[in-house]
């Protein structure tokens, strides 16, 4: 059997075009590997159960007693200050959890802020 002249030149081509598909499409098209797609699940995981427990946090925050508390929060330029003061209140410690967590008090802070501003 004889194979065609041009067949050695068409199988480089589709070999090239099959590289340079894969290099565009991880460097321009967003394509992830495992590891990115493990990443990225991680990262929306946890932001939706930051999402989820916001609101948890905002009314334990707006039925402290303590009212200086809420006054100093508002009064706080600092957003890291703002998300330390509803960490160190406990606002953002929900039961069963161990410890408060970072995240969910800066989006506290957030959302408590907004509050103000729109109220």
């Amino acid at each position: 059997m004889k194979i065609p002249a041009a067949t050695k030149p068409a199988l480089w081509g589709a070999v090239g075009g099959a590289l340079a598909m894969t290099i565009f499409g991880f460097a321009v098209l967003g394509w992830h590997g495992a590891r990115g797609a493990r990443e990225m699940a991680a990262t929306s995981a946890r932001d939706a159960v930051t999402a989820a427990l916001v609101p948890f946090c905002v009314a334990k925050a707006q039925g402290d007693a303590d009212p200086a508390r809420m006054a100093k929060l508002k009064a706080e330029t600092s957003s890291y200050s703002r998300s330390e003061l509803v960490r160190s209140s406990g606002w953002s410690t929900l039961p069963g959890m161990q410890g408060s967590d970072y995240s969910l008090a800066t989006a506290c802070s957030e959302q408590l802020v907004a509050a103000k501003a729109g109220g």
